[in-house]
């Protein structure tokens, strides 16, 4: 379906049970809703109803030209938005990647709209921060930013048919190859999703602080991007039930290569189990 807010129109795939427990999906970069096309028939059948957002610079109706437009603010007042033209006045958020970020950011900043969190991947950003001031290795896991900001991103990901893109699905296999494909072919859309990277400039002052709604954060020990010090410090800053899952021998790709044992953590958290 296509949701209109905030002068944009957002793409959003719904799914499950009509009265199920709404769950907002939230993707990461460079990935769209069909990275918990895994995910989402286990949360079905667990009797929950999800609605997988496109988030802006996915959506080809949500695509601002502005770098400024994409700072982290933006894409959480979307789903804010997007949630009141659900209908919805709460939902249990999983999101990944980037859409992890989001879910922090919703957590602390609209308690009310959040009946629980499952972030997938990234950590509470003060805790990512702290790991950038004090441990070398977190900041050569990324150093890619610095790459992905430049403007000479979207010739360096796009080149010999995407090999760095792939590359970089290398643990998911064929099921990265669609959203390069999708890079490729959808003009504004990958230029859209680094804008992401472009627009952060740092820890921001009015970003996620303390959490107050029940958390899970899911870690994988073979994430190229989050060394164990962010991870674990990611329990500071919740003061509500919290549980870190790490998962064995996963990548960063956890909802296409772990979706059994995502959904037990995602359930467990929601409290269907």
């Amino acid at each position: 379906m296509e949701i209109k807010a905030r002068g944009l129109t957002f793409d959003v795939y719904e799914g499950g049970p009509a009265d199920g427990d709404p769950v907002l999906l939230l993707h990461g970069f460079p990935q769209d809703h069909r990275e918990f096309d895994l995910l989402a028939p286990k949360l079905h059948a667990a009797g929950l109803k999800t609605y997988a957002l496109d988030q802006r610079g996915t959506s080809p109706g949500a695509r601002p030209s502005e770098v400024a437009a994409y700072r982290l603010s933006e894409p959480t007042a979307d789903a804010v938005a997007v949630l009141d033209a659900l209908g919805l006045q709460s939902a249990h958020v999983i999101g990944h990647d980037w859409g992890a970020i989001v879910g922090w950011w919703l957590a602390s900043g609209h308690p009310d709209r959040v009946r629980t969190l499952t972030a997938v991947s990234l950590p509470h950003p003060k805790a990512l921060g702290l790991a950038l001031r004090t441990r070398a290795a977190q900041r050569a896991r990324m150093s890619y930013f610095k790459v992905f900001q430049s403007p000479v991103a979207e010739r360096f990901l796009l080149a010999r048919d995407g090999a760095v893109l792939r590359g970089m699905f290398k643990p998911i296999g064929e099921r990265g190859d669609k959203y390069v494909e999708a890079m490729r072919d959808e003009p504004g859309r990958l230029t859209g999703g680094l804008n992401w990277y472009r627009a952060a400039t740092g820890s921001s002052p009015d970003g996620p602080g303390i959490i107050r709604v029940p958390t899970t954060y899911v870690w994988s020990d073979r994430d190229g991007v989050v060394t164990l010090t962010a991870a674990l410090r990611t329990r500071d800053w919740v003061e509500a039930d919290y549980q870190m899952v790490a998962m064995r021998g996963v990548s960063h790709w956890v909802p296409e290569q772990a979706a059994t044992a995502l959904a037990e953590a995602a359930i467990s958290r929601i409290g269907l189990v």
